[in-house]
C-alpha cells in the first residue's frame, strides 16, 4: 500500500517519506489534488494536511483519524490545567478578555492569543458556526509532542522551550504524564493520535492539544515509530478498526 504525499513536503514529511522508502513501501507524491484512476479507492495511506486531506482521502478511500473537536474541553482539571471551552465562533465574538484561540482540528483559526473576541476573522471570512476552543492564557516552558498508539506513548520529542523551537529527545517525566493521560482518557481518542503536552511556567504538566498524526511533524521523535502511527491514522476504510469509526474526520 503506498503512501501518498501532497505537492510540497515540510522536512518532517520527507523523513517519514524516507523512512517508508526503506521499508520498501510505496510512496507517491501528488502533483495537485488529483487522484490518478489506479490510487482511486485502493489501498493507501496519506500524510498531509488537512485541507489536501479533506480533497483527496474519500477519493483514496482512506479514513482518516482525529481527535473529536471537544476532546480538549471534556479533559479533567488535572490534565488541562486551566479553563477550555469548545464553542462556535459566534459565541467566542463576545469574549472581552484576553483568551487563546484556536480551531481544533485544523487551521482555520490561527492559534493566538487574542486581546478580546473582536479580533476573531471575521463571519466574512469564517462560517460564525465554526467550532473553536477558548482557553485561559497559559505559558509553557517546555513542550513535548507524543505519539500514541494503542494506547501507549510508542515515540515523542521536545520541540519547544518558553515557544520557541528547541528540540531535544523525550524525557521520563513527559513520557510518564503521557501514560497516565491515557489511562484515565485514551478511550476517548483514536488508536493512533498525536497529543502534545508541556511543562507550565510554575512546573505543573498539561495537555496542550491533540493533532491527527498524519497531518502532524515528527520533530525530534523516532521516525519509525511515528511512521507506524501515521499508517494507522490515515489508512483504507475497508481496515478501520471498530473503535476508531467514531473518529473518522
Amino acid at each position: 500500500m503506498p503512501l501518498v504525499l501532497p505537492p510540497r513536503l515540510t522536512a518532517s514529511a520527507r523523513t517519514l517519506r524516507d523512512t517508508a522508502r526503506r521499508r520498501g513501501l510505496r510512496t507517491v507524491q501528488l502533483p495537485d489534488r488529483t487522484v490518478p484512476e489506479e490510487l482511486r479507492g485502493g489501498s493507501a495511506h496519506l500524510h498531509a494536511g488537512p485541507s489536501f486531506a479533506d480533497a483527496v482521502a474519500p477519493v483514496l478511500g482512506i479514513a482518516p483519524l482525529e481527535a473529536p473537536a471537544d476532546w480538549l474541553a471534556r479533559l479533567p482539571a488535572a490534565f488541562v490545567r486551566r479553563e477550555i471551552r469548545a464553542m462556535p465562533l459566534r459565541e467566542a465574538y463576545g469574549l472581552r478578555r484576553p483568551a487563546f484561540v484556536k480551531s481544533p482540528n485544523d487551521r482555520g483559526i490561527p492559534a493566538l492569543v487574542y486581546t478580546d473576541g473582536s479580533r476573531l476573522p471575521g463571519p466574512d471570512a469564517v462560517d460564525p458556526g465554526t467550532v473553536v476552543l477558548v482557553s485561559d492564557v497559559v505559558r509553557f516552558d517546555e513542550e513535548y509532542r507524543l505519539y500514541l498508539l494503542d494506547g501507549q506513548v510508542v515515540t515523542g520529542s521536545r520541540y519547544a522551550v518558553s515557544g520557541r523551537l528547541h528540540m531535544a529527545p523525550l524525557t521520563a517525566a513527559a513520557h510518564t504524564f503521557g501514560t497516565d493521560l491515557l489511562a484515565a482518557a485514551g478511550h476517548t481518542l483514536p488508536s493512533a493520535i498525536v497529543v502534545d503536552v508541556g511543562r507550565t511556567d510554575d512546573r505543573q504538566w498539561a495537555v496542550i492539544e491533540a493533532n491527527a498524526a498524519w497531518a502532524s511533524g515528527c520533530y525530534g521523535s523516532d521516525p519509525d515509530r511515528a511512521l507506524d502511527v501515521v499508517l494507522r491514522a490515515a489508512g483504507p476504510a475497508a481496515q478501520l478498526a471498530e473503535r476508531d469509526g467514531a473518529f473518522v474526520r
